[in-house]
């Protein structure tokens, strides 16, 4: 997920890009590979304690980082020490975060940047190679084998991009050197990322610590995402779980593990209903003006919204609670209601049209048309 890991992290230190963007441990959530069109995410609202604008030098933040996590995670602080010392500060991860935020793209250009025959092909490949450990995990979570794929064809390409850089390095330069753009507006949420990023150096300890990993070797993306699923150290260290029974969780070698934890995710995270409907089209009455909440958390009934004009295009079972989304095209928005599995996919990657991508690249692999973009 970087993609709006770059959003998610808005709320960073704030909180899974699989998601996040939220308060440290919050921000527990995976990260695409590649930076996609955060800009479209909401951060949702969250209460942030106070944070200390004031420059810390590095020397002692640095200082500071070794003690404090020495501390928390009963880690000898030479040997963070050592290991702080192999780490290197990379310039064009630098880049990478500094670069402006692209326009908000339209849902007609947004889907085919992950919607496409190649990866539709890709999906029903990787799922046909891996249906039984797929049936396994889809049997004992719920979450659908179509939906774990999608996630693993649109944050890596079913394994083929998991990153370039050493998720050290990553994470170092972020939680030290986190770039700033001097505009006093702006400090604030710099100096939150920044710490955000430091927590996650601390957690890449402490995952170091729990899984017996040499931390130095490990290959991620610019934000330290890892894996096919590209899961942060502390989504890691909180939602992976061992699939296989072989006393590890591997997210960078073992199917059986990934998958199990990117469903494990979406149950534990995002709260995802057993047979439950992703999102269904709808259709806005003439008269009624959009309904666009603040974020996806379905909390509305069939009955309140069909109040303010939306109307579902499928069958919706009775009782349902469901969120209003709005895709805008070049041709004239698209309307439709997303149910608590849409809003588990958002916990993933804080964006409502990366939810929608994964969905209709899950409905495209499992056989189903798709509507029009």
């Amino acid at each position: 997920m970087i993609r709006s890991a770059l959003v998610c992290l808005t709320l960073a230190c704030l909180g899974a890009c699989a998601t996040q963007a939220q308060p440290p441990r919050a921000a527990t959530a995976p990260v695409p590979a590649q930076p996609v069109t955060p800009s479209e995410a909401k951060p949702e609202a969250v209460a942030l304690p106070p944070v200390d604008l004031t420059p810390v030098p590095f020397e002692t933040a640095r200082a500071n980082f070794v003690r404090d996590t020495a501390a928390k995670y009963g880690i000898d602080p030479q040997q963070i020490e050592s290991t702080l010392a192999q780490a290197q500060f990379r310039d064009p991860i630098i880049a990478a975060m500094s670069r402006p935020a692209e326009r908000v793209k339209p849902w007609n250009e947004y889907r085919p940047m992950f919607i496409t025959q190649a990866r539709i092909d890709g999906g029903r490949a990787f799922l046909e190679q891996h249906r039984a450990e797929l049936a396994r995990v889809e049997a004992a979570t719920g979450v659908p084998a179509q939906v774990i794929v999608a996630i693993i064809g649109v944050e890596t390409s079913y394994g083929a991009n998991t990153g370039k850089y050493r998720v050290l390095d990553a994470l170092y330069t972020l939680a030290f050197r986190y770039p700033r753009s001097g505009d006093p507006a702006k400090l604030e949420r710099e100096v939150r990322r920044e710490l955000f990023f430091r927590d996650e150096l601390g957690q890449l300890f402490a995952l170091g610590k729990e899984e017996h990993l040499d931390v130095t070797t490990l290959i991620g993306s610019y934000a330290g995402a890892m894996g096919m699923g590209q899961f942060m150290p502390s989504s890691y260290r909180q939602f992976a779980v061992d699939g296989n029974g072989d006393g590890r969780r591997d997210l960078f070698n073992s199917y059986d593990d990934v998958f199990a934890s990117i469903a494990n995710y979406f149950v534990g995270k995002g709260g995802w209903v057993r047979g439950g409907q992703v999102a269904v089209p709808a259709t806005l009455a003439p008269g009624h003006a959009e309904f666009n909440p603040d974020d996806w958390t379905p909390t509305y009934p069939l009955a309140d919204l069909a109040r303010r004009g939306y109307h579902a295009s499928a069958p919706v079972t009775a009782g349902t609670l469901a969120t209003p989304i709005t895709l805008n095209t070049d041709a004239g928005p698209q309307y439709w209601l997303g149910f608590q599995n849409y809003y588990a996919i958002t916990r993933y990657n804080i964006s409502k049209m990366y939810a929608m991508a994964v969905f209709q690249l899950s409905e495209a692999i499992a056989g189903k048309e798709l509507p029009p973009a």
